[in-house]
């Protein structure tokens, strides 16, 4: 019996040590490789914009408080199927500057919006 288990305890423990060796090596390799680069932060951007619609009249204001410029554009969308939607056209907002966009449409305005996409450098 003293052999048998002898056997046994011979083959448990060398399972062990084959179990544990990969482990042992993949810390010791996880310790030596330096940690990634961090990502870069991007650097804020856009203005910040207030819309306003009365009757058929929308007006917005927005202001660049950034060092990049930005290019804005007012969308407006009529609630009457027979009135034309509008897209105006895209205004260069400056850092530190702020502008005026407006539309109208015949009759009432269903939605109003302002779209961003960065300037030219």
């Amino acid at each position: 019996m003293p052999p048998r288990r002898t056997r046994v305890l011979l083959a448990a423990s060398l399972a062990a040590v084959g179990l544990a060796i990969p482990v042992g090596v993949h810390a010791a390799n996880g310790a030596s490789v330096p940690p990634a680069p961090a990502a870069p932060v991007p650097e804020p951007a856009g203005s910040e914009c207030r819309t306003a619609v009365d009757g058929s009249r929308v007006v917005a204001y927005c202001h660049n408080p950034y060092p990049s410029t930005d290019l804005v554009q007012l969308h407006t969308e009529c609630a009457r199927w027979w009135d034309v939607d509008a897209d105006g056209a895209a205004v260069a907002v400056e850092p530190g500057r702020t502008v005026r966009l407006d539309d109208r449409c015949w009759k009432e305005v269903a939605t109003a919006w302002v779209s961003h996409r960065p300037g030219p450098a």
